[in-house]
């Protein structure tokens, strides 16, 4: 099918590999699992989320902007993709980041360090500030640099709305030159969901490119509820923005849940003992606060039986190095 896509810009290194996992795929005795290596979209850069800033970040310059606000957590994957990114372009870059700031006697650590070497600035709001009144938050800085004559641009938390949904459309069109490539018809493609623009591309670009494969999010946050509200809004939003005919109400959104652990970015020692499983077995480097607890949660829901009939497995590799580092304490070897 031929998509029209928006103004888009050249930043992630694409296509990525699409490679098979088979050492694991044979100790877990289940179907073939196959990993779209979307951690190798770039070095700093690395991960989902330039696929999205693709998009977000065209139109910023679109609409002739020189600011960009955005938000996450102080270990956030996409505020240290859009700082680099920024930076790339000329753009200046105000990261709105939820958690405590690192003590000026403690070095800076994982994304935080790349995000003060791109020379982001960052302001930091406890998580009960930041969950109180965080459109509030932005709205304000929205104001400060209009009235300091700047003209800034907001990209939600993970640029997880209706523009930076095309990403992963994109990512589909791709998956469907993979799947030829490989002569392989995936049964389930998975991936971790943690702001929800993922799972809402892949979804709409499974069914606009005719992949014929079910999408599930792992979520790493919040529960199955909160993300089957989240995904249909974002791909609402998409199809009102973009005047997309596809029905966006009947298409299917799935969430495993349970493998939240006791909280974001929180991962407990099983999950730091699959991600050196798959470290030592693929050479595959998963982190705590996404992949890694996306990937146990596949694990497990094989071994449990889930996908005995399933054909090829697709897992999504969206990334997260970084975030591994500050957490490097909590594995055991």
């Amino acid at each position: 099918m031929k998509v029209l896509y928006p103004p888009r810009l050249s930043l992630a290194q694409l296509p990525t590999p699409l490679v098979p996992a088979d050492r694991l795929s044979k100790r877990l005795g289940g179907p073939r699992i196959w990993i779209k290596r979307d951690d190798q979209t770039g070095s700093a850069v690395s991960g989902n989320k330039i696929r999205k800033l693709e998009f977000s970040l065209a139109k910023a310059l679109e609409e002739g902007c020189d600011t960009v606000i955005t938000c996450g957590g102080v270990q956030s994957n996409h505020c240290r993709t859009t700082a680099i990114l920024c930076a790339s372009l000329g753009l200046k870059c105000h990261l709105i980041l939820r958690g405590e700031e690192t003590p000026k006697d403690v070095a800076a650590d994982g994304n935080l360090l790349l995000d003060y070497l791109a020379g982001a600035k960052t302001s930091f709001y406890s998580n009960r500030d930041y969950q109180a009144r965080s459109d509030q938050i932005l709205t304000e800085w929205e104001q400060y640099y209009k009235s300091s004559g700047n003209k800034p641009f907001t990209i939600p938390i993970g640029a997880s709305d209706g523009t930076g949904l095309w990403g992963y459309i994109a990512a589909c069109e791709e998956l469907s030159v993979d799947f030829t490539a490989n002569s392989i018809n995936p049964s389930h493609i998975i991936s971790a969901t943690g702001s929800g623009g993922t799972q809402a591309g892949l979804i709409a670009g499974n069914e606009l490119f005719g992949l014929g494969s079910k999408v599930w999010g792992i979520n790493v946050c919040d529960d199955e509820s909160y993300f089957l509200q989240k995904v249909r809004h974002d791909l609402r939003q998409w199809a009102k923005w973009y005047s997309q005919s596809l029905d966006v109400e009947s298409l299917a959104i799935n969430v495993i849940d349970g493998y939240v652990g006791s909280g974001y970015a929180k991962a407990s020692s099983d999950v730091f003992e699959t991600i050196k499983l798959l470290a030592r077995l693929e050479g595959v480097i998963l982190d705590p606060v996404y992949t890694g607890k996306a990937f146990h949660g596949l694990i497990d829901r094989i071994e449990q039986g889930q996908f005995d009939d399933a054909g090829d497995i697709v897992f999504i590799h969206t990334g997260g190095i970084f975030g591994l580092f500050p957490q490097r304490e909590q594995i055991s070897f």
